[in-house]
């Protein structure tokens, strides 16, 4: 089993869909990466996590660790961004503070996940 920046990668898993566990990977950043590592081919040879060499797997690590910020820092990149939209009080500030959707969508319908449950006005008659 293979460890990338305390994620275990699936070993039968091809390389590139693999590297996706990992926060902040994507499909594209993966081919990109395994492309810098000297894996140009991996997806037309097939190559899945547990056919890597210590070589390979040494070459991955020094690029993720020296050209990426992913998982941990990535998450807390992500906070400290939004505390700094709350502090300034823009608006998408705000409504991350409310609990609202911070993108533009509607709220008078929909917006079920952000927004919460459906809440009672008027209680139950009998």
């Amino acid at each position: 089993m293979v460890r990338f920046l305390g994620v275990d990668l699936i070993n039968n898993k091809k390389i590139q869909y693999a590297l996706t566990a990992i926060y902040g990977i994507g499909l594209s950043r993966a081919k990109e990466i395994l492309d810098s590592a000297g894996l140009e081919n991996a997806d037309e040879l097939g190559l899945r996590t547990k056919d890597l060499s210590d070589e390979n797997i040494s070459n991955i690590r020094k690029i993720l660790e020296k050209d990426y910020q992913l998982e941990g820092d990535l998450v807390r990149l992500t906070n400290l961004n939004i505390k700094r939209l709350m502090e300034n009080g823009s608006i998408k500030g705000r409504r991350h503070r409310v609990g609202l959707p911070v993108r533009g969508q509607r709220t008078r319908t929909n917006a079920r996940t952000r927004r919460g449950a459906k809440k009672a006005v008027v209680g139950k008659k009998k």
